[in-house]
């Protein structure tokens, strides 16, 4: 497994990187069969230490955890903590993914946007409703299965995942709704 360990405004020494190698990679490769790269950021947030971690997977999937601790070791050991759980509640499904699936997921790429936000009053009209582009980026979109989507969803933590459905090669999206429920987009199913 590659690993990139980094700091902001923090230094990273050989003891740190050591000790997140050898920890990080016990805990991964006890659930998933062939991680790919790892990815740890510290970064400080007032008197705290932010630990990052974001690992990905042969299959495709990606998991993310955040620990937060006023000593650097604490911060990277719950960090470790929640990637651990997460892969532990999801070990039977990644198995079953890894075993199905005999090629990685399929990634199509895309084009991903960042607008700039209004800071005009609501009672003053815009002169146009052309939004203001301030970025452009190359996004990946997987293809997989809506069970796929729904626990990559879970295991990255985000608050939605856009998806080309395996099934009928359709662009769908899967979501965290406010009542902790999941929901599913499928324009196609639409009438």
């Amino acid at each position: 497994m590659r690993y990139q360990i980094s700091g902001r405004q923090i230094d990273i020494g050989e003891a740190l990187q050591t000790h997140v190698k050898a920890e990080l990679g016990e805990t991964v490769e006890k659930y998933a069969q062939r991680p790919t790269d790892a990815v740890v950021v510290f970064t400080r947030s007032g008197h705290e230490t932010v630990c990052e971690a974001t690992v990905h997977l042969s299959t495709g999937l990606t998991a993310q955890a955040k620990g937060h601790s006023p000593e650097i070791y604490a911060a990277f050991e719950a960090c470790r903590e929640k990637m651990d759980k997460q892969l532990r509640r999801y070990k039977r499904r990644l198995r079953d993914h890894h075993d199905r699936r005999t090629q990685p997921v399929e990634f199509a790429g895309g084009s991903s946007y960042i607008l700039a936000r209004s800071d005009e009053p609501e009672e003053i009209e815009p002169d146009t409703l052309q939004p203001l582009i301030i970025a452009e980026m190359e996004t990946k979109v997987p293809e997989v299965s809506v069970g796929e989507a729904v626990m990559q969803l879970e295991l990255s933590g985000q608050k939605l995942l856009v998806f080309r459905n395996e099934g009928h090669g359709g662009v769908n999206v899967v979501y965290r709704r406010d009542d902790g429920n999941i929901g599913w987009i499928d324009p196609r199913n639409s009438k």
